[in-house]
């Protein structure tokens, strides 16, 4: 069976469409990290030409996602430890910056609307649904960068996002089994967003180390 979603049927090139279902795959750990991709295997399953596959291999090449070996395949590629404390800190970079400069009228009025979506993550983590977290999470942390009203600074955090859901997916058993000191600490987080920028940031930054660096993920 294969591990790849079916091309949708939209008004994308074919080349676009394997793309997004490959780096999806990659992103969810479908495809883990050293597999062995194959063009002929993917264009199968994917419905499509090699030809528009090995388009998508070369750009998710460029992204990161994996390396490509002529005439051999593509290996998919994980993060290295320095790769995912590298993400953990430019994460906490933009997120802290931008709440620092945000206004107290903003940021009071972001932690009330956070408050409610936070009971939505505790209501999907009780329920074990890991996917419904993992997209509640990254919106949750997103709106920190949001609140900053910097559009550059959300375009660079929009290129992590993939990155931090990879980790999350690959972690996600070990996440769920600590879900009660997550919500915890977004609640602490939201509250500390409309009183106390500053310990926002100390706290933010031990949430995230301790959320996906590689020896403490799902402690």
């Amino acid at each position: 069976m294969s591990t790849l979603a079916p091309v949708p049927d939209e008004p994308l090139s074919a080349a676009e469409r394997a793309f997004m279902s490959v780096r999806d795959a990659i992103v969810r750990g479908t495809l883990a990290p050293g597999t062995m991709l194959a063009e002929s295997s993917l264009a199968d399953g994917l419905g499509v030409s090699r030809t528009p596959v090995r388009t998508a291999l070369a750009r998710l090449q460029d992204d990161g996602w994996i390396t490509v070996y002529p005439k051999r395949g593509a290996l998919v590629r994980g993060l290295d430890a320095r790769a995912v404390a590298e993400l953990a800190d430019a994460r906490h970079m933009l997120e802290s910056s931008m709440v620092a400069r945000a206004t107290p009228q903003a940021r009071a009025a972001l932690a009330e609307r956070l408050e409610t979506e936070v009971d939505a993550q505790e209501r999907v983590l009780r329920a074990q649904d890991l996917d419904g977290f993992i997209d509640l999470t990254i919106s949750f942390h997103r709106a920190f960068v949001e609140v900053g009203d910097n559009a550059l600074v959300l375009e660079l955090e929009s290129r992590l996002a993939d990155r931090y859901r990879h980790v999350l997916h690959l972690h996600g058993a070990s996440l769920l089994g600590r879900w009660e000191q997550i919500v915890a600490e977004h609640r602490t987080l939201v509250t500390q967003l409309r009183d106390d920028p500053v310990e926002f940031a100390r706290t933010l930054h031990l949430h995230q180390a301790d959320s996906i660096a590689p020896e403490s993920v799902g402690r």
